[in-house]
């Protein structure tokens, strides 16, 4: 996938004797952000979610959750409290370390304040062994 993200940016910018530099660029960076973008939704392996537990992708503002085995879950990380990302989940809740608030893996649902709104929910698809979020 990297490859071809490169090579995503590359064509826009072989492009720009057809446009504008000003357009190439934006092209080229257009297309690179979606093609890196999607390489992270799209490089998700079920196997690196731990059942009862889940994992933060703090770089995509993500976390990703198995409730149970096979279900799995996707929520915001970024705390409805003031907004830090979250640090980690373990013991079924999802974690902020910046003031202890607390969310449930399973809904998103406040479990421990001080936040008081759930983790916003992200639609998840699980498809062979890899899991895309949107």
């Amino acid at each position: 996938m990297v490859l071809a993200s490169a090579g995503a940016g590359v064509g826009a910018v072989a492009l720009a004797g057809c446009g504008s530099a000003q357009d190439a660029a934006n092209t080229a960076v257009s297309s690179a952000s979606d093609a890196a973008a999607g390489a992270v939704k799209d490089a998700i392996s079920k196997a690196t979610i731990p059942v009862g537990g889940g994992k933060v992708f703090a770089d995509q503002k993500l976390v990703v959750t198995q409730p149970a085995s096979g279900e799995f879950k996707a929520f915001s990380a970024v705390c409805t409290h003031q907004s830090c990302v979250v640090a980690d989940v373990s013991d079924g809740t999802i974690n902020c370390a910046c003031h202890g608030s607390k969310f449930d893996i399973t809904t998103g649902a406040v479990k421990n304040g001080p936040a008081s709104s759930p983790l916003p929910e992200k639609k998840v698809t699980v498809s062979g062994d890899g899991i895309s979020v949107t």
